[in-house]
């Protein structure tokens, strides 16, 4: 696992008792169902946008899908997102 995967499930995870792997969050960041769960929202509000987009590129997510949940998360929470369109 890369530093940067390490970093993001470290923050991802840990607050929230989550055991997801690198892949399940990459899966999980580019689905629109996946909009309410706790560790999508930490990966979008608590993960620095540089990093965001290095795990995006690594786990070979597709960037459009995961700015598409970023938005809907931004609309539906009130906060002002990165990825977010």
């Amino acid at each position: 696992m890369t530093n940067v995967a390490t970093q993001v499930l470290a923050t991802v995870n840990a607050p929230y008792g989550a055991n997801l792997s690198a892949h399940q969050l990459a899966e999980m960041i580019a689905d629109p169902a996946s909009v309410g769960v706790a560790s999508v929202f930490a990966f979008f509000s608590e993960v620095s946008a540089p990093v965001q987009k290095q795990f995006i590129k690594e786990m070979g997510v597709d960037a459009a899908k995961a700015g598409a949940v970023a938005t809907r998360i931004a609309k539906l929470s009130g906060y002002t997102l990165p990825l977010a369109a």
